[in-house]
């Protein structure tokens, strides 16, 4: 997701320096246009979706904070002065359990923790935050997926008749609604609902450009999701270019769950915080997670 992030932002950068360039060639060539670069207040950054493998005893929990910069400027990490996920509904099984897990900065802006797998399955989980004396806050709750089936390689092609097919095949349960994110390796990803097969085996094919060649391995994953993600992952999917007009100009940021709750007390409503212009891009999810592996032939 962080990928995705990055990308839209750099996509934003490269709209503008296209449009810069239409104006000076607009003007002349004889002419000297001297354009003022917008500026932009750095704004933090949160990859925390967690793919939960509910096979494992214990989860590693990774959570990616970076810092966006002004146009043309590089994303460096965040140093954050505390990032915890809490969980006041899970029960601690021994003394020393507790319904809190710090995490800790194990590479520049790279932030993990451990933690029994079934701390994060049930109840209602907040990703806590401090950086430059601010608050931040995101609550979201464990979201399940089903196995995938099966992955083949296809035979039919695009537009250059060099893509690579693979057809992607997971079976839907029928007692609720489904919402998916499928990631499909490269920094591609899909959404998909069940609101057409809900209870139904769905097969779709996705195509690989010729970056993908000969015995190539691809890992694809298959994560539930809630609508609000799903919503988000679809804009951020729109907006970064990916699997979609590679041409659209993204029209604003993306706010993903995570809010500014810094000077937040029981007098300001939710939608206050919402519509505050500081917010954190990025977003914090619990998925269950299926993956599969293919080896192009």
């Amino acid at each position: 997701m962080q990928k995705m992030i990055d990308t839209y932002i750099r996509k934003q950068f490269y709209h503008f320096f296209a449009l810069l360039l239409v104006l000076v060639l607009a003007v002349g060539c004889e002419d000297v246009v001297d354009v003022e670069v917008p500026k932009a207040s750095p704004r933090l950054s949160i990859d925390a979706l967690i793919r939960l493998d509910t096979s494992q005893n214990t989860t590693t929990v990774r959570v990616i904070a970076s810092l966006t910069n002004s146009f043309f400027g590089e994303i460096t990490p965040a140093s954050l002065s505390s990032i915890s996920i809490i969980n006041q509904d899970y029960i601690p099984s021994e003394p020393l359990d507790t319904q809190e897990l710090p995490l800790f900065e194990v590479a520049p802006g790279v932030y993990e923790g451990s933690k029994g797998t079934n701390f994060f399955t049930k109840g209602e989980l907040k990703l806590t935050i401090e950086h430059n004396n601010q608050k931040y806050l995101a609550i979201t709750r464990f979201v399940p997926s089903v196995p995938l089936v099966s992955l083949v390689q296809g035979s039919d092609t695009l537009f250059t008749g060099e893509e690579t097919e693979v057809e992607v095949t997971f079976l839907d349960e029928n007692d609720r609604s489904d919402f998916y994110l499928v990631d499909l390796d490269f920094g591609d990803y899909l959404v998909t609902e069940d609101k057409f097969y809900n209870g139904q085996s769905f097969t779709f094919s996705y195509f690989y450009d010729n970056r993908v060649k000969k015995g190539r391995t691809i890992e694809i994953s298959l994560l539930g999701v809630d609508e609000p993600f799903y919503n988000y992952m679809n804009q951020l999917i729109v907006q970064s270019g990916i699997n979609q007009d590679p041409f659209q100009t993204p029209s604003a940021a993306v706010r993903g769950n995570i809010l500014n709750v810094t000077n937040f007390d029981n007098t300001n409503s939710s939608n206050t915080i919402e519509n505050s212009d500081n917010f954190v891009l990025g977003y914090f999810a619990i998925c269950q997670t299926f993956t599969k592996t293919i080896t192009i032939k």
